[in-house]
Parts: C-alpha cells; structure tokens; sequence
C-alpha cells in the first residue's frame, strides 16, 4: 500500500507502522507530521514519545538529497523524549571511497545507534518514532530491533528502500539492506510505500 499526503494518521494509532522508499520521497517528512500529529491533534505529552533519530544531517551528495532529521520538519519535535548520540551519522556509502571506508562508516554509525537504543530500551515510552532504520539494519541484530519496537503501544518508523544511493563497492550491503528492510515490511504491522 503507498503513503500519500491524505493517509489518515488516525488508523494507526496503537499499531506498529513503517514507511519505505527511495531517497527523497517524504519519508522523514511524513514521519515528522505523525510527530506533530500525535502532540498537535491527540495531545499526547511530549515525554510519551520517544524519537531515535539515525539520519544524517540533511544535505546533496552526487545530486541526491539525503538525510534529514524529524526537527528539520517539526521544531516541536524537540520536546519529545528525542535521546540524542553523540556527533554525526555518516551516509556510509557516499562518504566511502572503497570499501574498507564503507564499512568504517557503518561500525561508527552502529556504536552510536546501539547506544541510543539501549537508552530507550531501559526506559521504553508507549510511543516509538525512529527515523531511518536503514542504518541500523546495516549491522545490528534485526531481532533486538524488533523486540525494541515491540516495547512500544505505538511504533512508526521509516527506511530507505531503494536503488538510488548505491555505489560499485556497496553491492552486497544494498542487497543486505533490502532483505532486512524486506523481512520488517513481513514483520510489522502495517507497511506502506513511499513514492
């Protein structure tokens, strides 16, 4: 089923929902508009939803947009229980000149992911957002990510599902990717396609 601007954000309360897609199809906005949805027309309290942001800053590499964090959407965001890593995530593959550099990349972005998911999981809220799971699928453990969304009466996440941001040495890890963001779309409730 496809993601429009029109989707009734009322249906998916108290599910667990993720949307998919290429790079530059909303996803982050969309997420961003659940966020305010959540505090704007169901008031829930800002500290009950908790955003783990695993998207780099938003920024043009090879004339594609990519990354962008929820508080890029929806300054109100910040208001949330929004547990923060500390610096930067890297977009692996476009920061990487081989593959040795690739992989360097996703082990510093899956130290700091691990960190923020820990944090959440000590101390979960009824309500989940994460922002571009695509990143922690690169090397963490799909199952403990399931069992972390499974801790939230509302979950709603995105990732990258596409073909747009490969490189000659990213191959496998794309095809790696795509079976995982493949096996969440069987796994989670209710997924829908961004285009």
């Amino acid at each position: 089923m496809n993601f429009t601007k029109k989707f009734d954000f009322e249906t998916i309360l108290g599910t667990h929902s993720l949307i998919y897609g290429e790079t530059d199809t909303k996803k982050t906005f969309f997420t961003a508009k659940f966020v305010e949805f959540l505090l704007e027309t169901k008031n829930i309290p800002p500290k009950e939803v908790t955003i783990l942001d695993f998207a780099p800053k938003l920024a043009y590499v090879k004339n594609l947009k990519i990354g962008g964090r929820i508080q890029d959407y929806y300054d109100n965001s910040m208001e949330c229980n929004y547990i923060n890593f500390e610096g930067e995530i890297i977009p692996p593959r476009l920061n990487a000149h081989n593959k040795k550099e690739m992989y360097y990349n996703i082990c510093l972005n899956f130290n700091k992911i691990y960190k923020i998911l820990e944090i959440y999981n000590k101390n979960p809220t009824s309500v989940l957002i994460v922002n571009d799971i695509s990143l922690y699928l690169h090397l963490g453990n799909i199952q403990y990510l399931i069992n972390t969304i499974n801790k939230s009466n509302t979950f709603f996440g995105n990732a990258y599902y596409g073909k747009s941001i490969g490189t000659k040495f990213s191959k496998l890890l794309t095809l790696k990717e795509k079976k995982r963001v493949e096996f969440l779309i069987k796994n989670i409730e209710n997924s829908f396609k961004t285009s």
